[in-house]
């Protein structure tokens, strides 16, 4: 079904970075396993920007900036300042580093002679006790605004229950400070190099979110602080939130990056006029590009999202092929012959599972078109009806609607999973490979998690624009979107290899609950299909095995 995404609530976080023997060093925070966003992983410290944060009397406060030059900065029309004033707030309060002046215009030293004083200061601010502003005037301080680097601008993807449109800044941890976890949101905190941050979590020894991840790898080239103000304070290319302007049930909306419909809108509207639709209706025709039509199946569900997408490439002077004809519905295969531009002559189907391919049989009945595709390894929950005119192979160009469709057989999903490319468009059809909002479910024996990994690192050496995928709008930066793939999934493999270490030997149903702590309970028993997926490729590779049902870690 079809669900409104939840507007993303402005945040602030800071990167703190300090020299060592050694090289760079970050400082990272663990958040406690009860918060109910990105629990249990390593962040920078940060936090949703307050209303507080706003105030005209903190911005007078704030050294060598003001509010015109912070939204400047952000690319925001006015309140800019408040995510400064969050950033260095959130940061007394998780980590307990203040960036605040002295009369002088020096940061001001936390020694043993004042800790007491600014940590009964920090504990009544994270109660709401009392004000940064409070504790600013009290002490003859100005916030240390000019110490912060504007670095980055993250907003977290569309289909989450928290979003945050988030922005990163970077500093020199205050030389004549210590940090500490705050013990309630912030558990564990470490200096760490980065390169080395990001070994840990490849490891699985810690958990770390996409933008954490990104920012580190970025700040693992830089040799020094020094290196680092630098490379934040250097012109370099950044995504704006720039609204577009979507037409749907509920009228007129505003979509900003991270909301689902927000790349297409981009592409079908690039004149920002407002007349591209910000949500799938079953049955409609839209036209992705001059050769692509899209219609979606009247199925939506938890599984298929807003329902299944086919693809119509071609008109009435080269035929068209069929992308996925979808479940076994007459309306929707009539709806297909409807929206053709010409004779359908070809049928491709991306796999066989019964949402895919089923309309396959009817529609060549109606068409006498060919059809094209692969067999699956195992019957079980296929569409058995479906057998191909032509069994396609990887790497296979067909010529096809006046244009070129290259196949990659792409497992894990289903074994018999296929894109098409498009080479013409930078086009990838994707059917479930990849699908937006969700996750796909990897169900053993025909889904492979081992295969999937290698199928999803295989596309990082294609030239794409676009992926078209079988459930969704179309998304854009293909390679962004794999790597948030590889890594949501390596960060669920690290959750399986915590759960063998931690809870011990246990049954798949046993494991779930801790593995799938941050899925709603119903959704338990279809994400034990992927738990197992994960199990089978530990096992694979000598680090999990099983007997009677029992699954323990051997490393």
């Amino acid at each position: 079904m079809t669900h409104q995404p939840v507007t993303p609530r402005p945040a602030a976080t800071l990167i703190l970075v300090r020299d060592a023997s050694h090289g760079l060093e970050v400082l990272l925070a663990k958040r406690t396993h009860l918060a109910d966003f990105a629990g249990g992983a390593y962040v920078f410290p940060g936090g949703a920007v307050d209303s507080a944060d706003h105030a005209p009397e903190l911005a007078a406060l704030a050294s060598g900036i003001d509010d015109v030059e912070a939204s400047k900065r952000l690319g925001v029309k006015h309140g800019g300042i408040g995510y400064w004033i969050a950033a260095i707030r959130e940061c007394f309060e998780e980590a307990g580093l203040l960036f605040a002046h002295n009369r002088d215009e020096v940061l001001i030293d936390i020694d043993e002679h004042t800790a007491q004083h600014f940590g009964s200061a920090r504990r009544a601010l994270a109660a709401g006790e009392a004000s940064l502003l409070h504790l600013l005037q009290s002490n003859n301080l100005r916030l240390a605004a000019d110490r912060l680097h504007y670095y980055s601008h993250w907003i977290t993807g569309a289909g989450r229950p928290r979003r945050y449109d988030t922005r990163f800044f970077l500093a020199e941890a205050p030389a004549r400070q210590t940090p500490s976890h705050d013990g309630e949101e912030l558990v564990n905190h470490l200096w760490i190099q980065p390169a080395e941050a990001i070994e840990l979590s490849t490891r699985g020894e810690i958990s770390l979110m996409f933008p954490t991840l990104k920012t580190l790898e970025s700040i693992s080239k830089l040799r020094d602080v020094a290196a680092a103000v630098e490379f934040a304070n250097s012109p370099r290319p950044a995504r704006p939130m720039s609204p577009r302007a979507g037409i749907g049930k509920s009228g007129k909306k505003l979509l900003v990056p991270g909301d689902f419909a927000y790349a297409e809108l981009g592409k079908l509207d690039p004149e920002h006029k407002g007349t591209a639709s910000y949500e799938i209706v079953p049955g409609k025709v839209v036209r992705v590009s001059d050769r692509v039509r899209r219609i979606t199946a009247s199925n939506p569900s938890v599984m298929t999202g807003p329902g299944t997408n086919t693809y119509l490439i071609g008109d009435a002077s080269t035929g068209v092929a069929v992308i996925d004809p979808g479940p076994l519905d007459e309306d929707h295969v009539a709806g297909i012959i409807d929206a053709a531009a010409g004779p359908i002559r070809w049928i491709l189907c991306t796999h066989t599972h019964v949402d895919h391919s089923p309309g396959a049989a009817l529609l060549k009945e109606r068409t006498r078109a060919t059809t094209f595709g692969m067999l699956a390894k195992y019957k079980e929950r296929q569409d058995q009806s479906f057998v191909p005119d032509h069994a396609v192979v990887d790497g296979e160009r067909l010529p096809v609607a006046g244009v070129t469709l290259r196949v990659l057989h792409t497992p894990g999903h289903a074994s018999n999973q296929l894109c098409f490319l498009l080479e013409g468009e930078r086009m990838l059809f994707t059917g479930d490979h990849i699908m937006q909002g969700s996750t796909v479910v990897i169900n053993p024996p025909d889904g492979n998690m081992s295969d999937y990994f290698a199928s999803l690192q295989r596309l990082f050496k294609e030239d794409l624009d676009w992926l078209a995928p079988g459930h969704g709008f179309l998304m854009e930066q293909p390679r962004e979107m794999v790597e948030r793939l590889v890594v949501h999934r390596r960060a669920r493999e690290n959750k399986v290899v915590n759960a063998l270490r931690d809870v011990g030997p246990g049954s798949v149903e046993a494991l779930v609950a801790t593995v799938y702590d941050d899925t709603p309970e119903r959704m338990h028993r279809l994400a034990m299909r992927s738990l197992l997926a994960h199990l089978h490729k530990l096992e694979a590779e000598g680090r999990a095995r099983h007997g009677e049902g029992v699954w323990e870690f051997t490393e």
